[in-house]
């Protein structure tokens, strides 16, 4: 497999850009309500999956879909209490996470992906209450992440957006690929 061929299954909808979020009220109520959404499609996606199927990588050296599935509101966590830090001191230096490390833990391993629909299902509820009453002086609020640096609530709120988008897209995708769901269901799954 080609490294552009890779690359398209590690960003099946790009990179994430944060130029591409302009400071615009209308583009922050969809990130919110992509956020909301996107418990519901991934418990569609991965419905009537067999655990074959759930621990097939959706790449080559890549995670699993079970993994892929667990590590959404692993990172959505991260980001749900970087946010409230930001909110609650002024321009926190944010605690990374080892990602990679976490999707080889047991419970990531071996757990049924509904745990983790679930839990991702109740922490966007919250954190969409959160988000949909911020201001526009808190979303322009800072964090600094060690590794990428600054950025503003506002566009920490699109990373995470295209974050559930981007793993929505790899099981999507693999569904496709393997002929496990059919391209109309997965492009329905995607606009739910």
């Amino acid at each position: 497999m080609s490294e552009e061929e890779l690359d398209l299954l590690r960003y099946p909808i790009g990179k994430y850009d944060p130029a591409k979020y302009p400071h615009d009220e209308h583009l922050v109520e969809q990130h919110i309500l992509a956020i909301g959404q996107l418990s519901g499609k991934i418990r569609e996606a991965v419905k009537d999956l067999t655990p074959e199927q759930l621990d097939t990588p959706y790449r080559p050296d890549g995670w699993t879909l079970r993994q892929v599935v667990h590590h959404i509101p692993d990172s959505h966590m991260n980001g749900y209490l970087r946010q409230k830090l930001a909110l609650t001191e002024e321009v926190p230096t944010i605690r990374t996470y080892h990602e990679a490390e976490w999707a080889l833990l047991p419970d990531t391993m071996l757990a049924s992906p509904e745990i983790s629909i679930n839990l991702l299902e109740a922490l966007h509820q919250r954190w969409v209450v959160l988000l949909k009453s911020l201001t526009h002086d808190q979303l322009e609020r800072k964090l600094i992440h060690p590794d990428t640096g600054e950025c503003t609530i506002r566009q920490h709120i699109g990373l995470y957006a295209w974050h559930g988008e981007h793993h929505l897209a790899h099981i999507t995708n693999l569904l496709e690929r393997k002929g496990w769901k059919k391209a109309e269901v997965t492009e329905q799954i995607k606009d739910l």
